[in-house]
């Protein structure tokens, strides 16, 4: 048994907590509402953000960071990508020891275009940590939380770090895969959230199965081209943290992107979706990101620019909609083609 500290009480937080829990370690749930964490450990539930779930009491909740990573072997970071360098800068003023940083949150950071693991260097000295790892995959928290079978990926540039928190996490009902790929992994989790808005205005419009095929398949292109671009293996893409996260993400009234998305393409402006969601929306923000990225680097990125164009230029979704549908004649295994290619000369 292992102490073990995850960061961030929010549904997926409480989610791997209940995981950790069910093999045997000792967690510490840390969040900065001191009210919640009072209820959590008089109720022994989070019933905003995991409804009717009973946390074993081996999940202790608390709103003081220090006590809640003192003698902790590993620290778990999931909490929205927006306040990942606060949370860090904290984080870094109470490690006394070296641990194994993993984080689950899933976005890229607009204007530094940086991944989740490259903010967490950034703000947490080298000496304070033996790696980082990114835990990603098709998993929503409420089914997991329900013990419902999951499988996910973790990855980190040093491959033992990573089994070790393969074995950490990995029982009967949370099956845990390895990967070489940190870059294609975070990218497959973050970019994903773009196409899950997308496929959430098509069906928020009103659009049937072939209209949301169509987005996931050329949606998991474009994330493909841009990760390519950044570093990643294109094979990593057709896993469970590319197609895989893609297909539940895209595909689930549990995912608050599909939900988000929902409401913009009945006609909700974007700040009354927010309001409405009440929770955060990693989509909206690194549509964002990728947008501008691309740009930078010259990627071609068709429905993540549509994208962009409804959340932030005010864009009409069915004028967006016929754009794609009308845009110039292309070979389809040009992308795969030309990724490939890419990847061959590097």
């Amino acid at each position: 048994m292992e102490k073990v500290a995850v960061l961030g009480a929010g549904s997926w937080g409480t989610a791997l907590a209940l995981v950790l829990a069910d093999n045997g370690h000792e967690v510490h749930l840390w969040t900065h509402r001191e009210s919640l964490a009072e209820k959590i450990n008089q109720t022994h539930r989070n019933e905003k953000y995991l409804k009717d779930i009973d946390l074993p009491h081996s999940i202790t909740a608390s709103h003081d960071l220090g006590a809640t990573v003192e003698n902790a072997k590993h620290v778990i970071l999931v909490v929205p990508t927006k306040a990942m360098r606060e949370v860090c800068g904290q984080l870094k003023q109470v490690l006394t020891e070296k641990v194994i940083i993993t984080h689950a949150s899933k976005g890229i950071e607009p204007g530094t275009y940086k991944r989740v693991s490259e903010v967490i260097s950034e703000e947490i000295p080298k000496e304070k940590y033996e790696d980082i790892v990114v835990l990603s995959g098709p998993s929503h928290a409420e089914e997991v939380s329900l013990r419902q079978p999951t499988t996910v990926t973790v990855s980190s540039e040093e491959l033992e770090v990573a089994e070790k928190v393969q074995d950490l996490f990995i029982n009967r009902q949370f099956r845990v895969y390895t990967s070489p790929d940190l870059v294609g992994v975070e990218l497959g989790g973050a970019l994903k959230n773009i196409i899950a808005l997308g496929a959430g205005i098509s069906d928020g419009l009103g659009y049937g199965d072939n209209a949301k095929a169509a987005l996931i398949t050329r949606g998991l292109a474009e994330i493909a081209r841009l990760g390519t671009s950044m570093g990643a293996n294109p094979l990593t893409f057709s896993g469970l943290t590319g197609i895989g996260d893609l297909i539940v993400t895209c595909t689930s009234s549990h995912s608050r992107n599909w939900r988000a998305g929902n409401k913009l393409g009945q006609g909700y402006p974007l700040d009354e979706v927010l309001d409405q969601m009440g929770m955060v929306v990693e989509g909206v923000r690194t549509t964002k990101a990728a947008f501008q990225l691309a740009q930078e680097q010259g990627v071609e990125m068709p429905i993540t620019s549509g994208i962009y164009r409804i959340l932030f230029e005010s864009a009409d979704p069915r004028d967006v909609v016929d754009e794609l549908m009308t845009r110039i004649r292309r070979h389809e295994m040009e992308d795969l083609t030309n990724i490939l290619d890419e990847k061959m000369n590097d």
